[in-house]
């Protein structure tokens, strides 16, 4: 990075920053400071949560993921606009008519304290864990990339989002994230053109598109049934709409966007902007994955995009194996590029796309060799390298291939939407600590001043948690995969309270509670003995808690 590179990027975060404290700083009351005394226009809620859900990993590790498999991870957001309707129909008015801080005192009025308690522990735990992750996530990258030392950068995202966040509450993380949106979307327009822009003359935006579906990278709906895919038309459909339904309906991090809404109305659209303009953000951000796949086709790339795993082998035994995959992938580069300028002059094309298609396959081959090299170094010393590169493949397009001043946008870019995210479950997890916790269990009343406090106290509580979370996590097979599989553990269960909440009121309390609990059991062995792809998870939570609480009741009134 460039001098330049770095005062838009200090810039851009410190303005970030400053703008987020001292534009909303001084709230008085509960209402101020965990609601945004309900001012935030449509516009601003719609940013707000699509911002929350948008963190670095989207823009990390989304390229990374259309780079090696292609479009169709665009699937999993296919049940989103089904759940917005929903959400906006059922869940919304209700929380609005009851005036709600939080979408787990709903659940107190409706069954009892231990119920409210229990869901609201399950949100904490879940929740926490993704902060943690939401924060690790960039600093990881961005510390074997740029050599940065990974705790000092865990700690830097952390503390930058701790002081705007407890200054200013929910509307400080409101205010900061329309911002964070704006700089997160020119960056990624910037960056997509560029890429258009550098790829040879004769490669015409449909050649682009022809190659890349050459190398099925631009496949997008599988309707396959086969539970050994993750992503799936049905799996997007029907995991993705339960999954949807409980992060936008009942996870506080998303819940407290929309109840800053001034009205009813303005939390309807905001949440309809963000169902409308979601899922072409995702195929956008995918889309540039395969258009830095593209990019390699005409230009040479790393054996392993994570260049800590290059400096590591280098320096060990495996080094002249290691060696001999790095020629063996330039001359597949080589033979790539003549089958490429043929393909291009039109010579003999179903020919030619067919020798790419083989070409590329057995690049695949020489990285996977590759991986299990790094792997076996990794096991046998003292520091983890990672080996799996999905998600160093953008951002080592960005520092390699990118003009000064555009590199320092990009990682302000990642930085952002770190905060962004971070800053919207700190507020989120301090608000239900607060209130449904604390609050609620306190013997005397709190006043608004010492509610206020509290739950600055807990932003800061939490924001230390996620911070030592990140000190401790590792990297996953990819990060966006990572944070949803937490996600799934938890989500289908919680949802299926809300919903025996909302429509079973056969269901009472004590048979929902131990439902969840025995559910949250399954779910998690299930998980662990991988019976099924996570998405399902969401609809097995939901079914089975249902399922379960109807039958406890059921033996309840027998006896």
């Amino acid at each position: 990075m460039q001098l330049l590179d770095w005062i838009i990027l200090c810039s851009t975060l410190l303005l970030i920053v400053a703008y987020g404290t001292l534009k909303t700083k001084g709230a008085k009351n509960s209402v101020e400071y965990i609601k945004g005394g309900n001012e935030a226009k449509w516009w601003t809620v719609g940013l707000s949560v699509m911002a929350t859900q948008a963190s670095a990993i989207t823009f990390l590790s989304t390229p990374g993921q259309a780079f090696n498999d292609g479009m169709g991870f665009v699937q999993f957001y296919f049940g989103l606009p089904i759940a917005i309707i929903i959400i906006c129909i059922v869940f919304i008015p209700i929380y609005h008519n009851l005036k709600v801080f939080t979408a787990y005192e709903y659940l107190e009025s409706r069954f009892d304290l231990k119920t409210r308690t229990l869901t609201s522990l399950l949100f904490l735990i879940q929740r926490s864990l993704a902060a943690g992750i939401t924060i690790f996530a960039p600093a990881i990258i961005l510390s074997s990339v740029l050599g940065w030392d990974l705790t000092t950068l865990n700690i830097i995202i952390g503390l930058l989002v701790i002081i705007y966040t407890v200054s200013g509450g929910t509307k400080a993380v409101n205010y900061t994230q329309k911002y964070q949106m704006g700089v997160i979307f020119t960056g990624l327009i910037i960056t997509f053109l560029i890429i258009i822009y550098s790829l040879p003359e004769n490669v015409t935006f449909e050649k682009a598109i022809e190659l890349a579906g050459a190398n099925d990278k631009m496949k997008i709906l599988d309707f396959s049934f086969d539970l050994e895919n993750r992503y799936t038309v049905w799996s997007g459909i029907l995991g993705g709409t339960f999954l949807m339904l409980s992060y936008f309906g009942t996870d506080q991090s998303q819940v407290q966007r929309y109840l800053s809404g001034k009205s009813l109305k303005e939390m309807q659209m905001g949440m309809i902007f963000n169902g409308i303009l979601k899922i072409p953000m995702q195929f956008f951000i995918l889309f540039i994955g395969v258009m830095v796949f593209i990019f390699y086709q005409f230009n040479p790339s790393p054996l392993n995009f994570n260049p800590q795993a290059e400096i590591t082998i280098s320096n060990s035994e495996k080094a002249n194996e290691y060696s001999k995959l790095e020629r063996s992938l330039k001359e597949v580069y080589f033979l790539k590029t003549k089958a490429t300028d043929d393909f291009l002059e039109n010579k003999n094309n179903a020919n030619n796309l067919l020798k790419i298609k083989n070409l590329n396959e057995r690049e695949k081959e020489i990285r996977d060799k590759a991986k299990k090299i790094i792997e076996e170094v990794s096991n046998n010393s003292l520091k983890r390298i990672e080996s799996n590169d999905k998600d160093y493949v953008f951002i080592s397009f960005i520092l390699n291939n990118l003009p000064r001043g555009l590199i320092g946008l990009l990682i302000a870019v990642i930085l952002s939407a770190a905060m962004s995210s971070t800053a919207s479950e700190l507020n989120a997890l301090a608000t239900t600590t607060t209130i449904d916790l604390y609050n609620r269990n306190k013997k005397n009343k709190s006043s608004e001043i010492e509610t206020v406090n509290t739950t600055k106290m807990f932003t800061v509580f939490w924001g230390l948690f996620a911070i030592a979370i990140a000190c401790i996590a590792y990297l996953a097979d990819n990060l966006i995969q990572l944070v949803n599989i937490i996600g799934s553990l938890f989500y289908g269960n919680v949802l299926g309270i809300f919903l025996i909440a909302f429509f079973i009121k056969y269901i009472k309390s004590n048979a929902v509670f131990y439902g969840a609990i025995i559910t949250q059991l399954i779910v998690l062995f299930v998980w662990y003995n991988d019976y099924m792809p996570y998405l399902w998870l969401n609809v097995l939570g939901v079914f089975t808690v249902i399922i379960t609480s109807y039958l406890i009741q059921l033996f309840n009134n027998k006896n």
